[in-house]
């Protein structure tokens, strides 16, 4: 009896330590998961929702994106961009990217102009609304100008409690939507063509009177 109680407990013991090896090898997948997510959150891609129209045609209410934050540890962000950005009200919107440092716009005539020319878009959620004149708006460096596609119901850089973002604020570039599936892609960026080269902005331009509103 006394040998059985020994092996008993020896049976015992071995089954505790299994069980403990299982347990902290389950910890450390968890714990190394859990840092690797959070490195790819973090310097990687992120997934987002996106609420409201202001994205319409292009992007609808919750459609689901992966942002990148690579590319812009490499480049500045680029016209045509559709980028992801915090402000300082602790919102985080989506815009498209109209005006980069250098750039001077003037949104009139229901049309935005870049240093003097037409920017042509026909990606736009029909015919924007302009009652009055907004610029000139000279971007400085480390700034943008953002839109949003659906122009006559969304608050962008038009808006001056919004106005131009901080290249700091941006979180990332969105790549592409993989949900819903019917219309899962890449997400167009909608450069400019190169035979519409934006020459910089003319004096007479520069002058015109400053508008407030949109």
């Amino acid at each position: 009896r006394g040998a059985h109680k020994v092996v008993h407990r020896f049976a015992n013991r071995a089954s505790n330590g299994a069980v403990k090896d299982v347990v902290t090898e389950w910890l450390r997948t968890v714990v190394l998961g859990g840092v690797c997510a959070a490195f790819v959150i973090l310097f990687v891609a992120q997934s987002y929702v996106v609420e409201g129209s202001s994205m319409r045609p292009n992007m609808s209410d919750r459609d689901r994106l992966l942002v990148e934050k690579v590319s812009y540890r490499l480049h500045e962000p680029r016209r045509g961009d559709v980028v992801v950005f915090r402000t300082d009200r602790k919102e985080t919107l989506i815009k498209r990217v109209i005006g980069v440092p250098g750039d001077t716009v003037v949104v009139k005539d229901h049309a935005v102009y870049i240093n003097g020319r037409r920017l042509e878009e026909d990606y736009i959620n029909g015919r924007m609304i302009a009652y009055t004149q907004i610029g000139p708006i000279e971007v400085p460096e480390g700034h943008y100008f953002v839109l949003g596609d659906n122009r006559n119901a969304s608050r962008d850089s038009r808006d001056p409690s919004l106005g131009l973002i901080e290249e700091s604020a941006i979180v990332g570039r969105a790549l592409l939507r993989y949900w819903p599936l019917s219309k899962a892609g890449f997400i167009h960026a909608y450069r400019t063509p190169k035979s519409q080269a934006f020459a910089p902005v003319e004096p007479e331009e520069a002058k015109e009177p400053v508008g407030v509103g949109r």
